[in-house]
C-alpha cells in the first residue's frame, strides 16, 4: 500500500520569532519513504535539525516575523495491515521492566497518576491484567468521552478529560495512558499521520494521537480514540506525552492562519504520476 502524506500549515509571527518543530515522519519510517521529506518554507528561513532524547527527528527555525508557510510531502509505502493484537501478552511487574521504560509509568504534564491512581485501581484492579487491562481502559475511556473537536483546550489534562468527559483524540490518549501508567503497566504518547484508510471518511482530515504500552517485552499500539485496528498509521515522533511531541512550539505570539493535512492511500500509476511531477520539479 502507498500513502501520501503531508501538510500546508500558515501562521502569522507580530515580531522576530523562535521556533522548535516536530513535523516530520519518525525515523523508523525513513526507510520506507518514497521521496525524501521536504520541509520548506515560504519565505524561506534556515531549518536546522537535530534528534531529541526520544529519538524524534526534530528542527529549530528561526522567523523573521510576518507570515510562514511550513510545507511537507511525501509517498510512504506501509504493509496495508491493521495494528496487531496479542492479546495474551503478559504485563510485567516492576522489577521486571527494563530500565528505559519506567519513565512511562511516572506522571507527566498531562498525565497525573497521583488524581487518577484510586479511580483506576477501583475500575481495573480487580479484572484481567495485561493485554486484557490495556484493552479495558480503552473500552471505558472509549464509551465515557465523547468526541467534541470543539472542545479542544492545549491545557486539558488527563483528570480534566475524566472529569469533563469530553475532548479530542491527545485527550482520549492521555487519559488512557495515565489509567495505564496508574496500573503499572507503561505507556506513551505517540502522534502522527492516521487516515480514513477502510473506515468511513471522517473530515476535517487532521494529525492524530494513539498511545503504546510496553507488554511481554515489546511495545503494542492502542488507540482509545477509535478503539478498533487501524490501518495506514504513519509516526512521527513519541514522548511521554503531547508536550514531548508538540508539532510546532514558538517562544513568542502567532497565530494559526492555515492548517491542511493530507493521508489517504494512492494506486501505483498514482505513485507513478507523483514521482515524475517530483523529478521535474
Amino acid at each position: 500500500m502507498f500513502i501520501r502524506i503531508g501538510f500546508d500549515i500558515a501562521y502569522s509571527f507580530p515580531q522576530p520569532t523562535e521556533m522548535i518543530l516536530m513535523l516530520y515522519t519518525h525515523p523508523e519510517r525513513a526507510s520506507l519513504l518514497m521521496m525524501p521529506e521536504r520541509l520548506s518554507s515560504d519565505p524561506a528561513i534556515t531549518i536546522e535539525e537535530f534528534t531529541d532524547i526520544y529519538g524524534n527527528r526534530c528542527a529549530r527555525a528561526f522567523c523573521p516575523g510576518g507570515r510562514l508557510h511550513l510545507k511537507n510531502d511525501t509517498i510512504v509505502v506501509d504493509g496495508g495491515l491493521p495494528d496487531i493484537l496479542k492479546p495474551d501478552a503478559r504485563q510485567h511487574t516492576i522489577h521486571e521492566l527494563p530500565s528505559d521504560t519506567l519513565l512511562y509509568l511516572l506522571g507527566s504534564r498531562y498525565c497525573e497518576i497521583e488524581k487518577l491512581s484510586d479511580v483506576a485501581w477501583e475500575l481495573f484492579g480487580h479484572g484481567p491484567t495485561g493485554w486484557g487491562r490495556v484493552q479495558a481502559i480503552c473500552d471505558w475511556v472509549h464509551h465515557h468521552v465523547t468526541f467534541a473537536h470543539e472542545a479542544a483546550r492545549c491545557d486539558r489534562t488527563a483528570y480534566d478529560t475524566f472529569r469533563d468527559q469530553r475532548g479530542v483524540c491527545r485527550d482520549y490518549t492521555h487519559l488512557a495512558i495515565t489509567l495505564c501508567r496508574c496500573m503499572g503497566i507503561p505507556a506513551r504518547y505517540a502522534t502522527g499521520y492516521l487516515g480514513d484508510i477502510q473506515v468511513p471518511v471522517i473530515p476535517p482530515m487532521d494529525f492524530s494521537a494513539w498511545f503504546e504500552v510496553f507488554l511481554e517485552g515489546e511495545w503494542h499500539t492502542f488507540d482509545s480514540r477509535n478503539n478498533i485496528p487501524r490501518v495506514g498509521r504513519v509516526l512521527m515522533a513519541r514522548g511521554r506525552d503531547a508536550a514531548d511531541v508538540a508539532l510546532t512550539t514558538s517562544f513568542g505570539k502567532h497565530v494559526l492562519e492555515k492548517f491542511d493535512i493530507w493521508t489517504y492511500e494512492l494506486s501505483r500509476p498514482e505513485v507513478a504520476q507523483t514521482l515524475k511531477q517530483r523529478s521535474t520539479l
